[in-house]
Protein backbone atom coordinates (compact mmCIF):
# COMPACT_ATOMS: atom_id res chain seq x y z
CA UNK A 1 0.00 0.00 0.00
CA UNK A 2 0.89 3.16 -0.50
CA UNK A 3 -0.21 7.12 -1.76
CA UNK A 4 -0.64 7.71 -4.77
CA UNK A 5 -2.38 10.18 -7.46
CA UNK A 6 -5.85 8.54 -8.04
CA UNK A 7 -5.82 10.87 -11.22
CA UNK A 8 -2.74 9.57 -12.72
CA UNK A 9 -3.93 5.90 -12.41
CA UNK A 10 -6.91 6.79 -14.43
CA UNK A 11 -4.78 8.47 -17.02
CA UNK A 12 -2.84 5.87 -17.49
CA UNK A 13 -5.64 3.43 -17.88
CA UNK A 14 -7.30 5.60 -20.54
CA UNK A 15 -3.35 5.82 -22.24
CA UNK A 16 -3.23 1.74 -22.59
CA UNK A 17 -7.04 1.91 -23.84
CA UNK A 18 -6.65 5.21 -26.16
CA UNK A 19 -6.66 2.66 -29.49
CA UNK A 20 -10.31 1.36 -29.01
CA UNK A 21 -10.85 4.67 -28.04
CA UNK A 22 -10.16 6.44 -31.34
CA UNK A 23 -12.58 6.71 -34.29
CA UNK A 24 -11.43 4.46 -37.16
CA UNK A 25 -13.60 4.09 -40.57
CA UNK A 26 -15.74 1.49 -38.90
CA UNK A 27 -16.58 3.52 -35.92
CA UNK A 28 -16.92 7.23 -34.66
CA UNK A 29 -14.65 6.55 -31.65
CA UNK A 30 -15.97 7.42 -28.04
CA UNK A 31 -15.22 10.68 -26.52
CA UNK A 32 -14.23 10.57 -22.90
CA UNK A 33 -15.08 13.26 -20.40
CA UNK A 34 -13.09 14.04 -17.50
CA UNK A 35 -14.53 15.61 -13.96
CA UNK A 36 -11.73 15.59 -12.03
CA UNK A 37 -12.27 16.75 -8.29
CA UNK A 38 -9.65 17.90 -6.11
CA UNK A 39 -8.18 14.21 -4.45
CA UNK A 40 -5.90 13.80 -2.10
CA UNK A 41 -2.80 11.61 -2.66
CA UNK A 42 -5.13 7.75 -1.84
CA UNK A 43 -3.54 4.95 0.44
CA UNK A 44 -3.97 2.06 -1.84
CA UNK A 45 -2.75 -0.93 -3.90
CA UNK A 46 -2.35 1.35 -6.86
CA UNK A 47 -1.70 -1.67 -9.35
CA UNK A 48 -5.17 -3.15 -8.21
CA UNK A 49 -7.09 -0.49 -8.44
CA UNK A 50 -5.33 0.25 -12.01
CA UNK A 51 -6.57 -3.26 -12.23
CA UNK A 52 -10.09 -2.29 -11.56
CA UNK A 53 -10.09 1.00 -13.46
CA UNK A 54 -9.51 -1.34 -16.40
CA UNK A 55 -12.08 -3.69 -15.82
CA UNK A 56 -14.59 -0.88 -15.76
CA UNK A 57 -13.21 1.17 -19.17
CA UNK A 58 -13.12 -2.05 -21.03
CA UNK A 59 -16.56 -3.10 -20.29
CA UNK A 60 -18.13 0.71 -20.88
CA UNK A 61 -15.88 0.40 -23.95
CA UNK A 62 -17.46 -3.04 -25.12
CA UNK A 63 -20.75 -1.93 -23.87
CA UNK A 64 -20.36 0.88 -26.19
CA UNK A 65 -19.47 -0.49 -29.23
CA UNK A 66 -22.16 -3.53 -28.56
CA UNK A 67 -24.71 -1.02 -28.88
CA UNK A 68 -23.76 1.03 -31.17
CA UNK A 69 -23.34 -2.27 -33.66
CA UNK A 70 -26.91 -3.13 -32.19
CA UNK A 71 -28.88 0.28 -32.84
CA UNK A 72 -26.81 2.67 -34.96
CA UNK A 73 -27.29 6.17 -33.62
CA UNK A 74 -27.68 9.62 -35.08
CA UNK A 75 -24.35 11.10 -35.99
CA UNK A 76 -25.02 14.31 -33.49
CA UNK A 77 -25.46 10.70 -30.85
CA UNK A 78 -21.99 10.08 -29.66
CA UNK A 79 -20.70 7.29 -27.81
CA UNK A 80 -19.29 8.85 -24.27
CA UNK A 81 -17.70 7.25 -21.24
CA UNK A 82 -18.05 10.42 -18.14
CA UNK A 83 -15.08 10.48 -15.62
CA UNK A 84 -15.89 11.75 -11.88
CA UNK A 85 -13.81 11.76 -9.16
CA UNK A 86 -14.54 13.90 -5.26
CA UNK A 87 -13.99 13.10 -1.82
CA UNK A 88 -16.92 12.60 0.44
CA UNK A 89 -17.19 11.87 4.18
CA UNK A 90 -13.98 14.22 4.10
CA UNK A 91 -12.39 10.55 4.47
CA UNK A 92 -13.14 8.85 0.87
CA UNK A 93 -13.06 9.08 -2.38
CA UNK A 94 -15.63 8.66 -5.66
CA UNK A 95 -14.90 7.40 -8.76
CA UNK A 96 -17.89 7.54 -11.18
CA UNK A 97 -17.15 6.27 -14.20
CA UNK A 98 -20.65 6.26 -16.85
CA UNK A 99 -21.35 5.57 -20.28
CA UNK A 100 -24.53 6.21 -22.34
CA UNK A 101 -24.66 2.87 -23.83
CA UNK A 102 -27.66 0.74 -23.84
CA UNK A 103 -27.28 -0.34 -20.14
CA UNK A 104 -28.72 -3.55 -18.48
CA UNK A 105 -31.81 -5.19 -17.40
CA UNK A 106 -32.49 -6.07 -14.02
CA UNK A 107 -31.81 -9.67 -14.06
CA UNK A 108 -28.19 -9.29 -15.75
CA UNK A 109 -27.29 -6.32 -13.08
CA UNK A 110 -27.73 -8.52 -10.32
CA UNK A 111 -25.45 -10.88 -11.75
CA UNK A 112 -22.47 -8.87 -13.40
CA UNK A 113 -20.21 -9.43 -9.62
CA UNK A 114 -20.81 -13.34 -9.72
CA UNK A 115 -17.60 -15.32 -11.03
CA UNK A 116 -17.42 -16.06 -14.61
CA UNK A 117 -20.81 -14.68 -15.00
CA UNK A 118 -20.41 -12.65 -18.95
CA UNK A 119 -22.90 -11.33 -21.61
CA UNK A 120 -20.14 -11.29 -24.01
CA UNK A 121 -19.59 -14.49 -26.55
CA UNK A 122 -18.06 -17.21 -25.93
CA UNK A 123 -13.86 -16.20 -26.53
CA UNK A 124 -14.50 -12.82 -25.75
CA UNK A 125 -14.94 -12.77 -21.92
CA UNK A 126 -14.18 -14.92 -18.79
CA UNK A 127 -16.36 -12.90 -16.54
CA UNK A 128 -13.42 -12.52 -13.99
CA UNK A 129 -13.27 -8.87 -14.36
CA UNK A 130 -16.37 -7.44 -12.25
CA UNK A 131 -15.63 -10.82 -9.73
CA UNK A 132 -12.11 -9.76 -9.04
CA UNK A 133 -12.87 -5.82 -9.28
CA UNK A 134 -15.28 -6.42 -6.69
CA UNK A 135 -13.06 -8.09 -4.14
CA UNK A 136 -10.29 -5.30 -4.68
CA UNK A 137 -12.69 -2.66 -4.07
CA UNK A 138 -14.37 -4.44 -1.13
CA UNK A 139 -12.24 -6.67 -0.02
CA UNK A 140 -8.80 -5.14 -0.33
CA UNK A 141 -9.49 -1.87 0.02
CA UNK A 142 -12.64 -1.61 2.58
CA UNK A 143 -14.02 -0.17 -0.01
CA UNK A 144 -18.09 0.09 -1.83
CA UNK A 145 -18.44 -1.17 -5.50
CA UNK A 146 -21.89 -0.10 -7.04
CA UNK A 147 -23.54 -0.54 -10.46
CA UNK A 148 -26.42 1.78 -11.73
CA UNK A 149 -28.03 1.11 -14.59
CA UNK A 150 -31.44 1.19 -16.72
CA UNK A 151 -32.22 -0.78 -20.07
CA UNK A 152 -31.59 2.61 -22.78
CA UNK A 153 -29.86 4.74 -19.64
CA UNK A 154 -26.69 3.29 -20.01
CA UNK A 155 -24.56 2.32 -16.97
CA UNK A 156 -22.47 4.01 -14.28
CA UNK A 157 -19.91 2.40 -11.14
CA UNK A 158 -19.41 4.09 -8.26
CA UNK A 159 -15.92 2.93 -6.60
CA UNK A 160 -15.90 4.39 -3.18
CA UNK A 161 -12.60 3.95 -0.92
CA UNK A 162 -11.10 5.37 2.36
CA UNK A 163 -8.10 7.58 2.03
CA UNK A 164 -6.63 6.98 4.81
CA UNK A 165 -6.55 2.84 5.29
CA UNK A 166 -6.38 2.12 8.92
CA UNK A 167 -5.59 -1.70 9.37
Amino acid sequence: MKQVDIHQGIDSTLLILQHRLKATPNSRGIEVVKEYGNLPLVECYAGQLNQVFMNVLSNAIDALEESLSKKPRLRSDRPQIRISTEVINNHQVVIRIADNGSGMPEHIKTRIFDPFFTTKPVGKGTGLGLSISYQIVVCKHSGVFKCNSLPDSGTEFSIQIPITNKV
